[in-house]
């Protein structure tokens, strides 16, 4: 049996693997977080890994808070980008396959096509910064990680733009949403499965490290993502679009973060749902 790490298990990432691991007896998992792992302190994480014979570290902690990072960036930056470097050095002193997830933030958002893996990084905020040299420390310390790029994540927990609309939605009859940002919603339930999926491809024999995008398919705004999760969830409220640069934010917002998935289909033979079905289905599941 082996076994798997994984860190900020009280996120949406981390809470849909725990869902997941329920059905995967194949593997033991080891589901920490704040309270009871500091990924800041590399001892720390030696120490807790000690005679638990880990094989895979599975990094889903993170800051999130993207308009508080403009302001708070050193502490942003020690857990994105230095803790990081604690777990990329602790994988390689454990022998350990290590999976970091990291963000379409790290682009700019003036693209016209989908992102590939080789297109240039050049973060607009503080919290794009951060994962940036997240990602660039850990292929330096830890050159066979994995580092998968995701965007617009949701769940069946935790504050995100669907629980936002979902309440939002029940208590006003019409909302401003922005139109002018386009890119995937990602449902954390299938960004677990794919990271499952490609831990059975490594124990198949399967394992080709580097940088892999990750979203559902599909395209949309952040206004047909809210008009969608009315229409499918049953809530009569109007949505009005309106330019991002009437909805100011703390942190500039990608534009255009669509990710090109071609990568992680090819390598490790992914089918990826359309984010309309995804959404569907979550929520027709939180309804029993």
């Amino acid at each position: 049996m082996k076994t798997i790490l994984v860190t900020g298990a009280n996120g949406q990432l981390g809470h849909s693997l725990q869902r997941l691991s329920e059905s995967l007896p194949a593997y033991q998992f080891l589901f920490t977080d704040i309270d009871t792992l500091d990924i800041c302190d590399k001892e720390s994480i030696l120490a807790f890994a000690e005679g638990k014979n880990i094989h895979y570290i599975i990094n889903c902690a993170a800051y999130t808070a993207v308009d508080k990072a403009e302001d708070d960036e050193i502490i942003c930056m020690r857990i994105n980008s230095e803790a990081v470097r604690n777990l990329g050095e602790a994988a390689t002193t454990l022998g350990a396959k290590i999976i970091h997830i990291s963000t379409d933030y790290v682009f700019d958002g003036t693209n016209s096509v989908p992102y590939l893996e080789t297109d240039y990084t050049c973060p607009m905020s503080a919290y794009g910064r951060s994962k940036q040299t997240g990602e660039l420390i850990l292929r330096a310390v830890c050159p066979d990680a994995i580092i998968i790029r995701t965007a617009w994540l949701y769940s069946e927990c935790g504050n995100n733009f669907l629980s936002t609309m979902l309440c939002l939605g029940k208590e006003k009859e019409e909302l401003n949403v922005v139109f002018d940002q386009i890119g995937t919603p990602t449902y954390a339930g299938d960004l677990a499965n794919a990271i499952i999926s490609i831990i059975d491809s490594i124990e198949a024999g399967t394992f080709k490290s580097g940088i892999y995008h990750f979203s559902n398919e599909g395209v949309c705004s952040w206004y047909d993502f809210a008009r969608k999760i009315f229409e499918i969830a049953g809530i009569k409220c109007r949505v009005i679009p309106i330019d991002a640069k009437d909805y100011p934010t703390r942190a500039t917002r990608p534009q255009y973060s669509v990710l090109n998935k071609g990568k992680i289909k090819r390598t490790y033979g992914l089918a990826i749902p359309h984010w309309e079905e995804s959404l569907r289905k979550m929520l027709k599941k939180t309804k029993k």
